[in-house]
């Protein structure tokens, strides 16, 4: 026998389904462009919350022996995270892999050489940034589209229509798709703002631990 719980969580869940389909109904042919904007900023934010895991980008383990990396070479127990270099696994291990490349060299030299290898992975950190823009751009301008254009429909019968509460009621179908528009929106926008501050967070870690290394690294100084 099926539990009445059971049936009544069934029913709920029919009817969520139903409202949804019916809210998407009334926005007409604009919902489908904006299902599709919808998409891609969850497409993105999901993408963004992969590539920037620590796991990714500044590994805790990894991060440990780069800052400890002089006191490894003196123990002779580099070879672990030189590994880990070669591996490329992670946005601080190929930049690591760099720095090692130029051991030897004046500070200078491996800074420069840092900061070219640098600079394309930010491009790598800051990759689906540029979607979200875009999502966040569109979406609500789709939104305004869909309901102008709705209410252009709706003032066109208002002669022949004297029912005013079947015009509210279209007006009120028109304004779902600037609802969905920013129902988009203001999850990219927080998600955004949340990426590009870890995207500067990770930056300037990465910056500290390299330097850190590249120290480690360079030609001794004969003066010194």
């Amino acid at each position: 026998m099926i539990e009445i719980p059971y049936l009544l969580s069934a029913v709920s869940k029919t009817n969520v389904f139903q409202s949804l389909w019916q809210f998407l109904q009334n926005g007409g042919v604009f919902m489908i462009p904006l299902c599709i904007t919808s998409i891609a900023g969850i497409t993105a934010i999901l993408y963004k919350c992969l590539s920037l895991s620590s796991k990714r980008v500044i590994p805790p383990a990894l991060a440990r022996d780069v800052a400890n990396f002089q006191e490894l070479a003196a123990a002779g127990k580099t070879e672990i995270v030189l590994n880990d270099f070669q591996q490329g696994d992670s946005t601080l291990a190929r930049l690591g892999a760099v720095t090692v490349k130029h051991r030897g060299k004046s500070h200078g030299e491996i800074t420069h050489a840092v900061e070219s290898a640098a600079r394309e992975e930010t491009v790598h950190l800051h990759a689906g940034i540029a979607v979200l823009d875009t999502v966040i751009t569109i979406a609500p301008l789709l939104g305004l589209l869909g309901t102008a254009s709705g209410l252009v429909q709706i003032f066109k019968g208002l002669g022949d229509n004297s029912d005013h509460l079947a015009i509210a009621r279209g007006i009120a179908e028109a304004l779902t798709t600037t609802i969905f528009g920013l129902a988009i929106a203001v999850p990219c926008i927080i998600a955004h703002s949340h990426f590009i501050r870890r995207i500067e967070m990770l930056t300037m870690r990465l910056e500290s631990l390299l330097a850190s290394l590249a120290q480690a690294l360079q030609k001794p100084n004969p003066n010194a």
